[in-house]
């Protein structure tokens, strides 16, 4: 699941927008519908032309809402920035544009709202030429325009497109097994109790899991889970998420704690850092000075202490050490924004570094500053996660000079994500390859995705041959594909063999009806086993499907494209081809037919049969035995 988040200036049109893609509006207090102005965070989905749902938060854009805005934003995909076509970029605008930017939104699309109040011919040429000069240094650069219009309609579809082509783009959460849902609601349900709602990041829930809200420190149960509505039994990172709680109540929690998995995170209140401040900063950043931190649902007061110098000019980098009036839930890698809190202003952000250090540094230490820009790059841990999560599978080999590391280095690291279960192995030949376990369960369930689907088109067939499983699963290199099928086979995921893939519950069963058939079919195979019905026959009587089953359940053997036996047929014949030859030297299809008692165009394709399998090659017009036939008989 994935999540568009909107920007904008107040009154530029983004609830009416969101209410026109999705039909839902998104404005569900009697305060926001009377005033028209959306105050709190807002909600609706959809579906987009590629079939991906998607959910949309959306966002205050007056200003003094903008800490309600930053609280819907952190977890988002993909943003929806609107600008109304009649106004163009606001101060709102700009500050949201902002918080996108220091945020590192993946990407995002423009919306051109009230496209229909376009004051004179070139009037939308013009503000989408603004719009993309404003985004050219941030992250937004190159994002798409869509000229729309909620009330009309027009460029829906467009913007739709758009934002499915992004989304497209933009990689998807992983599952890191810590799960953590930043709450940004708490309300009751009448019949169901507490319930809280968030973004679900690192790791995905399931109904009847333990749960611990931090930093709190209460344990509760999940009752129920929902997504846009409906229930699930389990959600997966990146979505938005309804949790049902039972054993804590509505008065116990507050938007900006988290839902946990218990022990997986510890609350802390000081961090390192690396922080950006705005080019239109009004003032520069000075040490100690205080400051408010919002990060993704959570706000709180801050004291920044600078590790080098005294000051931070607008637009420049530094590296910090966050002191926080309470309790964080964080991990290395979250992005954060900073505010003045009077007159409120975004001012800056940047990026948690260590949410654990280990004291309060000592100032202008350059070897503190070294081994910061050091976590920065990441742990020997992280950094062989980054590069085997870009190159899907990667040769173990290949690690020490991709990382930079030491090869004793690479190899402690590896032990230990692998014995943590975040890296698996598929081995080739003599190389080993590595997978991240969230590369490795998407690779299973496209699998069965897969499987389903084939199986429901074919239910006679036993499974998927082999070679159309591997090109419609490319995610993983070719040379893996077998060390692959091997490993989900152990894991359960499905069977295989040397011809077919199947789901472990899928069999190939006719109904009664053809049934029927089938048995007359083989009744009539048995009652002239040499001169049996043809394959064209055959088909007509119970259809190709049937008769493929057959096949593969090994009931019939086809010799040609127009000739079948059945098994115990194909025995006898080859066994007493292969003694005729030990006899004396050579067989001829006449023999073989007068021995039988069948034709020679039954007699010349089992001959040839035997040639493809290797086991006869064809000398003159008799056959001798294959040469590595003839080696394994010397061997005995």
């Amino acid at each position: 699941m994935r999540v568009i988040g909107t920007a904008g200036h107040v009154d530029h049109g983004k609830s009416a927008l969101v209410k026109a893609l999705t039909g839902i509006n998104p404005d569900r207090l009697k305060e926001e519908q009377e005033r028209e102005m959306t105050i709190d965070l807002g909600f609706a989905w959809m579906t987009l032309p590629s079939g991906q749902a998607v959910s949309l938060v959306d966002v205050p854009g007056h200003e003094a809402f903008i800490k309600n805005m930053l609280a819907g934003v952190g977890g988002i995909d993909a943003a929806l920035l609107v600008i109304a076509a009649d106004e163009g970029i606001m101060p709102q605008t700009r500050e949201h544009l902002a918080i996108l930017d220091l945020l590192r939104v993946k990407g995002g699309v423009v919306a051109l709202t009230k496209s229909d109040l376009a004051r004179e011919p070139g009037w939308l040429e013009m503000v989408e030429a603004e719009v993309a000069h404003a985004l050219r240094d941030t992250v937004l650069a190159g994002a798409s325009i869509v000229a729309v219009s909620a009330k009309t309609g027009r460029g829906l579809d467009v913007l739709r497109r758009e934002l499915d082509r992004t989304l497209a783009e933009v990689v998807e959460k992983t599952d890191r097994a810590r799960p953590r849902l930043p709450i940004d609601r708490v309300f009751t349900l009448a019949g169901f109790g507490t319930v809280v709602t968030g973004t679900l990041d690192d790791g995905s829930f399931g109904v009847g899991d333990e749960v611990e809200i931090a930093p709190r420190g209460l344990r509760a149960r999940i009752r129920g889970l929902q997504t846009h509505k409906e229930k699930i039994a389990r959600a997966a990172p990146g979505g938005r998420v309804a949790i049902n709680l039972a054993g804590i109540a509505t008065d116990e929690l507050a938007r900006g704690d988290v839902v946990i998995r218990p022990g997986t995170y510890r609350p802390t209140q000081i961090l390192d850092a690396r922080l950006q401040w705005l080019p239109d900063a009004p003032k520069p950043l000075r040490h100690s000075q205080r400051l408010e931190l919002f990060v993704f649902s959570s706000e709180t007061s801050v004291r920044v202490r600078l590790l080098e110098g005294e000051r931070v000019e607008a637009g420049q980098s530094a590296w910090v050490q966050l002191i926080s009036s309470a309790p964080l839930v964080l991990a290395k890698g979250d992005r954060f924004i900073l505010r003045y809190a009077s007159p409120s202003q975004t001012v800056g952000g940047g990026v948690v570094i260590e949410p654990h250090p280990l004291a309060r540094y000592r100032r202008g230490r350059s070897e503190v500053i070294e081994r910061l820009e050091r976590a920065q790059r990441g742990t020997p841990t992280e950094l062989i996660m980054q590069y085997v999560e870009m190159n899907g599978a990667l040769d173990a080999r290949e690690l020490p000079e991709r990382v930079g590391l030491e090869p004793s280095v690479v190899a402690l690291a590896l032990r230990e994500l692998i014995d943590a279960g975040e890296l698996i192995t598929l081995n080739h030949e003599r190389a080993e390859y590595l997978v991240s376990r969230a590369s490795w369960n998407e690779w299973c369930a496209r699998a069965r995705v897969h499987l389903d689907k084939y199986h429901r088109e074919f239910p006679l067939r036993a499974g998927i041959p082999r070679e159309v499983f591997k090109t419609r699963l490319p995610s993983l290199p070719p040379r893996i594909f077998d060390s692959a099928l091997e490993r989900a086979a152990r894991e359960q995921v499905f069977e295989f063999n040397e011809k077919s893939v199947w789901a472990r519950e899928h069999r190939a069963e006719f109904d009664p009806a053809l049934e029927a058939r089938v048995e007359a079919l083989l009744a009539d195979f048995e009652r002239a086993p040499y001169s049996p019905p043809s394959a064209e026959e055959a088909s007509a009587a119970i259809g190709a499907e049937a008769l493929n089953a057959l096949v593969e359940q090994g009931q019939l053997v086809r010799l040609s494209a127009s000739v079948l036996l059945t098994s115990a047929a194909e025995r006898a014949m080859m066994a007493w081809v292969i003694a005729a030859i030990h006899a004396r030297g050579q067989v001829t299809a006449a023999e073989l037919r007068d021995q039988f008692g069948t034709s020679r165009k039954y007699a010349i394709a089992f001959l040839e049969y035997l040639d493809q399998k290797h086991v006869t090659r064809r000398v003159g017009d008799g056959r001798v035995l294959h040469p590595h036939l003839e080696l394994t008989r010397a061997a005995e």
